[in-house]
This record gives structure tokens, C-alpha cells and sequence, in this order.
């Protein structure tokens, strides 16, 4: 398997290109799943109190330097839908580092 020719800042990076072959031979390619890490398992940066009007891009532009980030706030605050994360201001989002980033002390390791 090959992995998948996305940029290494995109949520797919590093997952495998499958391929699905059809009774008749046809060879579909795709994506395999892309599972969401544990919000726990990642380093936390800081936080972001929602104010009215916030938009996910725009906190993760403000936070992480890049709108198109927007998913590793997403992933930080286990969002299934991206628009109820800035929906009620006052709401206090996780913002960390992408998963396999150092960062976290190690269970049991120093501190």
C-alpha cells in the first residue's frame, strides 16, 4: 500500500490508499478510515473561550497560524459537528498539538 498524496498538514496525511476491486475487475481506490485521536493523548497549547460570532477557522488561524486547522480543534474537543463547537459563547475550547507531537509527560516517566 502507498499512503495517500495529501499535504503533511492535512487530516489525511499518513493514511494508507486502499484499493477495492469489483466483480468485474475495475480497480477503485480510497482512503483508509481515519480513526480520531484520544483528546486526552494530546498536548494541550491553551485554551479559547468562544466569544459570539467565532468561527472555527478564525480560532484556529488566532491559535495554530493556519484556518485550515480548523480539525485539530475539532479532534481537541471530540466535535462529530464542527458548527455546535463555536455555537454557545462562553464555551471553553482545548487547543493542543496534532497527535504524535511531543509534549506530554509519559505515564509514569519524569516530569
Amino acid at each position: 500500500m502507498t499512503t495517500a498524496p495529501v499535504p503533511p498538514t492535512s487530516r489525511y496525511a499518513g493514511l494508507e490508499v486502499a484499493v477495492h476491486l469489483d466483480p468485474d475487475g475495475r480497480a477503485t481506490p480510497y482512503l483508509r478510515r481515519r480513526f480520531c485521536p484520544d483528546p486526552d493523548q494530546l498536548a494541550p497549547l491553551t485554551e479559547h473561550v468562544v466569544a459570539g460570532g467565532d468561527r472555527l477557522d478564525r480560532i484556529a488561524a488566532e491559535h495554530l497560524g493556519d484556518p485550515e486547522q480548523f480539525w485539530q480543534v475539532a479532534d481537541a474537543n471530540r466535535a462529530l459537528w464542527v458548527e455546535a463547537l463555536t455555537a454557545r459563547p462562553g464555551r471553553r475550547l482545548r487547543i493542543t498539538r496534532p497527535a504524535g507531537f511531543p509534549g506530554l509527560p509519559t505515564p509514569g516517566g519524569p516530569r
